[in-house]
């Protein structure tokens, strides 16, 4: 299973997109979990996940955020500000996707 976490400014923001993340997850037949949190609380949920990804909202936070991600050896993103926008789960979840292939070396 594939953890993945979503931060943004106050967890509530990135719901739609989960949502259209998970159903491109079943399409995929990936056994994922996918669940958006406040930027605040990434040190609290970094040990438990496999991928974290920022909402362009707190891209702003990406060099602390890092630091925190580094620690429990795990990659960092931002989601970029279109397919944010429009929501694009299939976009966004290859990303995460792609950075957990590089993190693993593959």
């Amino acid at each position: 299973m594939v953890k993945i976490g979503l931060f943004c400014a106050a967890g509530f923001s990135t719901g739609m997109l989960v949502n259209n993340m998970k159903i491109s997850a079943t399409e995929l037949g990936l056994d994922a979990e996918i669940e958006a949190y406040s930027q605040g609380k990434l040190a609290e949920y970094a040990p438990n996940l496999d991928i974290a990804l920022l909402g362009p909202q707190v891209a702003y936070t990406l060099e602390k955020s890092k630091l925190i991600c580094d620690e429990h050896h795990i990659p960092i993103a931002v989601i970029p500000m279109a397919d944010y926008g429009m929501l694009d789960g299939k976009k966004v979840l290859n990303l995460a996707l792609s950075l957990l292939q590089q993190e693993q070396g593959v």
